[in-house]
């Protein structure tokens, strides 16, 4: 019987994002001046609190709508 080979993992290398961004990037002095949190106060209304599936982090999307503004 023809078997497919299982994938073998020959390394593992730890990389965190601190070592993949560098410090000047404009994404990190953006975070450091912008405290995104007011985000929640305003579409707190837009959400049901008891109904329904658990909201996705708004301040995630917004951050993703912004990078995807910034960088096209």
């Amino acid at each position: 019987m023809l078997k497919k080979p299982a994938p073998v993992q020959t390394a593992i290398e730890m990389v965190t994002l601190e070592s993949l961004v560098p410090a000047d990037h404009l994404l990190r002095k953006i975070d450091a001046v912008i405290d995104f949190s007011f985000i929640h106060d305003r579409v707190a209304g837009l959400y049901c609190p008891d109904n329904g599936r658990p909201p996705l982090d708004p301040t995630l999307m917004f951050k993703a709508l912004f990078i995807g503004y910034l960088f096209g």
